[in-house]
């Protein structure tokens, strides 16, 4: 693994996240959380990993504001980071944040069920 890439990939996640939540304004970008960022080895390429409050709707409103701005947002990227190269960045929403939350949601159900003593087990 290339240790330069990921602190590239933790600069880019961070300034990301300030830029986010101070300087793009466009009202179809949510709540949003960058949830990681992976450089490929050369620096050329960036995956920007995100989560967004809402229903699959807000999902698709986030990454088209997201993808609306990737001009701006790289250019701001390279002036910040002072890269000789500032990668290509490519957006994709996580989805591990909502798959925690049905299996936590599960074990919470089938807990649940477990300790009402008054419920008889099945046969």
């Amino acid at each position: 693994m290339n240790r330069r890439a990921d602190r590239v990939g933790d600069a880019i996640q961070h300034a990301l996240a300030a830029m986010l939540l101070r300087e793009i304004k466009d009202p179809r970008i949510g709540m949003v959380t960058v949830t990681a960022v992976r450089v490929s080895d050369d620096l050329r390429h960036a995956h920007v990993f995100f989560t967004v409050l809402g229903d699959q709707a807000q999902r698709a409103r986030t990454l088209a504001g997201l993808e609306s701005a990737r001009g701006y947002i790289r250019s701001h990227l390279g002036r910040h980071l002072k890269l000789r190269v500032t990668p290509e960045i490519r957006f994709e929403f996580d989805p591990s944040f909502d798959q925690a939350d049905v299996v936590s949601r599960l074990l919470r159900d089938d807990s649940g069920a477990s300790e009402d003593p008054e419920k008889e087990p099945d046969a």
